[in-house]
């Protein structure tokens, strides 16, 4: 759990006027947190009630003295889908739910999706970049990850890393490359440090994963067309690219997921698809519209 602070999250809401299809749920990834008001807008016009969760310690649920975007088992983060979900079929009567996962949120969605199969809590899943594997060497995928889970177990708060590097953060944000506002406290241009135990949290949930799922729902799995990884200072193939993680993860462990995946490219598009250049996220919402049209 996070370190200080008591533990809560916030679920923030738009309306649909009115609400004809149900809602959509959105879960972010790591050093993130929902701002994307575009995307809420996109679905509430076309007949959804959208919700977005700030998970434990992420954006509006960080209190002082938490240690941020800290947890040492994804499944601790069912907590707050279960509670989210509770709210939009109970309290506001949804009986139709489409659940969105981002990058860390696309891994944690897939795993609670998996685990609550039985109990026909959502519609379908759909996954925008989803972090589905270490993007890094076969070295760091096997011997690296046995130190990390070594390391996690007994010094889960060893800083591995001190960010995620600047590239991504000044690709997106509007005072450098790109044309979003968010709040640096809450998602700073290099990200969190990343803990030994957090990764081990991380790279536990991908081997599940990687042994296959059972998500009866109908899954789509967006990436973009190409990944720009480990450039130390910005370039333009940062804006066309996912300079986060592979996209042949995605394509290659995609289908691990369920019994119904549908994976789509996304050409041009970066790690958030929908913070892409303006006519990528076009596609890109246009492709998850389709798709939710034919489930």
């Amino acid at each position: 759990m996070p370190l200080g602070g008591e533990l809560n999250a916030v679920l923030v809401r738009r309306r649909a006027q009115p609400a004809t299809r149900g809602a959509v749920l959105y879960v972010h990834g790591f050093a993130d947190y929902f701002f994307q008001r575009h995307v809420a807008e996109h679905f509430t016009a076309r007949g959804f009630d959208f919700y977005a969760v700030d998970l434990r310690a992420y954006g509006r649920s960080l209190r002082p003295g938490q240690l941020a975007n800290y947890v040492t088992d994804l499944t601790e983060h069912f907590e707050e889908i279960d509670a989210a979900v509770r709210v939009i079929r109970e309290e506001d009567g949804h009986r139709h739910l489409v659940l969105m996962g981002h990058s860390t949120g696309g891994l944690t969605t897939s795993l609670w999706a998996h685990e609550r199969r039985d109990d026909d809590l959502v519609d379908a899943l759909v996954l925008n970049s989803p972090w589905l594997d270490l993007a890094g060497s076969w070295f760091m995928r096997t011997v690296g990850t046995a130190v990390v889970r070594g390391v996690g177990r007994v010094a889960p708060r060893l800083v591995l890393r001190p960010g995620l590097g600047p590239v991504y953060g000044r690709s997106i944000h509007r005072d450098h490359h790109g044309e979003w506002d968010f709040d640096l406290a809450w998602k700073p241009l290099e990200g969190f440090p990343v803990h030994a135990g957090w990764l081990r949290a991380v790279r536990r949930a991908q081997a599940r994963l990687h042994r296959g799922l059972d998500v009866r729902v109908p899954v789509l799995v967006l990436r973009s067309g190409r990944s720009h990884l480990h450039a130390k200072a910005w370039t333009p193939e940062a804006m066309t690219s996912d300079t986060v993680l592979d996209v042949e993860h995605m394509r290659r462990w995609g289908p691990k997921i369920g019994r119904h995946v549908v994976p789509v490219a996304v050409e041009g598009g970066m790690h958030d698809l929908f913070l892409s250049a303006e006519p990528v996220r076009r596609r890109a919402l246009a492709e998850v519209d389709e798709f939710l049209d034919s489930v």
